[in-house]
């Protein structure tokens, strides 16, 4: 019991500072998220296919994995990703090459995806917004500031060319305020995943053994039958006392389980990896792209669209015209004619072991795929030892995500219970956003009030010395 009240007591002064910052920030986070540009995003502002200077075909890619035919400034190219994910731009127009991703190609790029002039370019490897190893691949980055009423900043890719990021100054500030704090997620330190996993792991572990023991505590200290303190109080504690208390118990259950997620958000020792294709089962179902044939003809079907692409998961050999649309048209590539949705039994091969039990086409989110962007999908369940369910876009044959027993119990231990995305609840906002703040509210009187009754005990040794 002593060493529960010393954790408590000593640990629990730094453990509040950021109990009340993890709060705070969180509510930030409800309205500002972290700046991200999807795919999507990325190619509306380009240029469409100018066909007439499409005059030909990637040159030795017929193991390729996906083609894409888009734009380079002003030039055609191909866009080729090859059976390990690496990417390489060729030429689409004879006698010419793909335009060179310098500052003054960046600067026309940004200039028309942004629609305002440009105010400085500058090369860059990593900042704040382009920490993340997703853009690994495309490092080093052109940084183009725009001038333009909100401040905006984008990001072009010294590989495609193309825009990855997109900040905005009312972005930045209110990320400094939310996602950065929140997520311990300064430049200098998330450059290093391991370290950053390492250093949200030590601090959130002292922060749940304060949470533990302040509830236990908190329960030891009241007092609700007939055997209350003077003057029929349930609580020993007057003041910021009496606050921290009662805020402890009434949402000592939602710190702690915050707390608890939120350090399972970087998944300790891998226990939440779940399990994955054989990489033989991934690049066979992946397939191969095909030959991109009959462009005179595809160039009456595909007139005005900004990217045109082959691929072959699952076997099926398709076009998909204008990525950038939230609905694409597909087709199919032999005689060119509309595709239709499917079923890919060739998914199978993922799943060794599994015997596909149902298939279901979703045409709204399930608890556990909750992205609204990529519907509808086929949702696929198996009877392997890990329970696998496949979620695959039924047009495209892709599959989307994984998931298994372990990896639906962490939708549960830390997607829900650290941002509470219940489809049910989320679907009816202003409630979800209710539901947030009232915890989050208890949060910080619970944070605030430990703050200022630490305060006030590491400064009393030095009253009573002076």
């Amino acid at each position: 019991m002593r060493l529960a009240f010393l954790v408590h007591r000593w640990a629990g002064i730094v453990a509040c500072l950021f109990f009340a910052m993890w709060f705070a920030s969180g509510l930030v986070m409800l309205y500002v998220p972290y700046p991200a540009l999807s795919p999507a995003q990325g190619w509306a502002g380009a240029t469409p296919i100018d066909w007439s200077r499409v005059d030909i075909a990637p040159r030795g890619e017929g193991g390729a994995r996906r083609i894409m035919l888009e734009m380079r400034d002003d030039t055609p190219v191909w866009r080729i990703e090859g059976a390990e994910g690496e990417t390489r731009i060729q030429s689409a127009e004879a006698g010419s090459a793909p335009t060179a991703v310098d500052a003054a190609y960046a600067r026309r790029v940004a200039a028309r995806f942004g629609r305002a002039a440009v105010r400085g370019v500058a090369p860059i490897g990593h900042d704040q917004w382009t920490v993340a190893g997703g853009f690994d691949r495309h490092r080093p980055l052109w940084k183009v500031a725009l001038a333009d009423a909100a401040g905006t900043e984008l990001y072009v890719s010294s590989l495609t060319g193309q825009v990855v990021q997109r900040t905005t100054w009312d972005q930045r500030f209110w990320n400094w305020l939310g996602s950065v704090p929140h997520w311990i997620y300064p430049t200098v330190l998330r450059r290093d995943g391991g370290l950053w996993r390492q250093v949200v792991m030590w601090v959130s572990g002292p922060c749940i053994a304060v949470a533990l023991t302040g509830m236990w505590i908190g329960i030891l200290r009241l007092r609700a039958g007939r055997r209350r303190y003077r003057g029929g109080r349930v609580s020993p504690y007057r003041g910021w006392m009496l606050w921290h208390h009662v805020s402890g118990l009434l949402g000592g259950v939602m710190l702690t389980t915050w707390i608890v997620s939120g350090w399972l958000s970087v998944d300790p020792g891998h226990a939440f990896a779940g399990s994955a294709a054989p990489p033989e089962a991934m690049r066979a179902y992946a397939g191969q792209a095909g030959e991109p044939v009959a462009l005179d003809r595809l160039a009456r079907l595909a007139r005005g669209t900004r990217t045109v692409e082959w691929s072959g998961d699952a076997g099926l050999r398709r076009i998909a015209i204008d990525r950038a649309s939230p609905h694409p048209r597909w087709l199919e590539q032999a005689g060119l004619v509309a595709a239709r949705p499917v079923v890919p039994a060739r998914a199978a091969m993922l799943v060794p072991g599994g015997r596909l039990v149902t298939s279901e086409r979703l045409d709204r989110p399930d608890f556990y795929w909750t992205s609204t962007a990529r519907l509808p999908v086929v949702r696929m369940r198996f009877d392997d030892p890990a329970a696998t369910w496949l979620y695959v876009d039924p047009m495209s044959g892709a599959v989307i995500q994984r998931q298994d027993r372990v990896r639906r119990a962490y939708r549960w231990v830390y997607t829900l219970l650290h941002c509470w995305d219940w489809p049910w609840l989320t679907a009816r906002r202003p409630a979800w956003d209710v539901w947030m703040w009232v915890w989050s509210i208890a949060g910080m009187i619970l944070s605030v009030s430990g703050v200022v009754v630490g305060w006030r005990r590491l400064r009393r040794p030095a009253r009573m010395g002076g």
